[in-house]
């Protein structure tokens, strides 16, 4: 019951400090980006991932491990749905951290570098949809905690 219990408090809180980094790529992007701005983005990215990892990592040990076990969330289709949400946050994850790499790149090798306006549209409207899909999750966990899929 503690291991369920421990599992369930750093799942939630991997979720909330996954929405915290999310939302703050969000409204980062919604300006200029100069080297500073650059530099900050790479930096919560990386927590971004390492809150993803954490999260999944105790999502599957509480199916794993958990008080409802493997049995049952293997059959239901909202949990597939919300591994299949989770895996297009991922997804559409990549090209923004990319482009961060890139002009983290940019930046360290010309000081004064400033992301093209229409580059920096195009990775905060992946950043938006990252955020919508990603707020289907805890609809799907409510449904699914509640056997709704089954």
């Amino acid at each position: 019951m503690w291991l369920d219990a421990a599992l369930a408090y750093l799942h939630f809180s991997a979720v909330f400090v996954l929405f915290a980094f999310l939302t703050v790529e969000v409204m980062l992007a919604r300006g200029a980006l100069d080297a500073n701005a650059v530099r900050t983005l790479v930096r919560v990215d990386l927590w971004y991932v390492g809150a993803a990892v954490v999260a999944l990592a105790t999502g599957l040990s509480r199916a794993a491990w958990g008080v409802k076990g493997w049995a049952f969330y293997a059959g239901d289709w909202v949990f597939w749905a919300k591994i299949a949400a989770f895996a297009a946050v991922a997804v559409l994850s990549i090209p923004p951290t990319l482009a961060f790499v890139r002009w983290r790149r940019r930046v360290n090798a010309e000081p004064g570098f400033v992301v093209p306006e229409d580059e920096r549209r195009r990775m905060r409207r992946y950043l938006m949809w990252e955020l919508h899909v990603a707020a289907l999750i805890p609809l799907l966990a409510v449904a699914m905690a509640r056997g709704l899929g089954r």
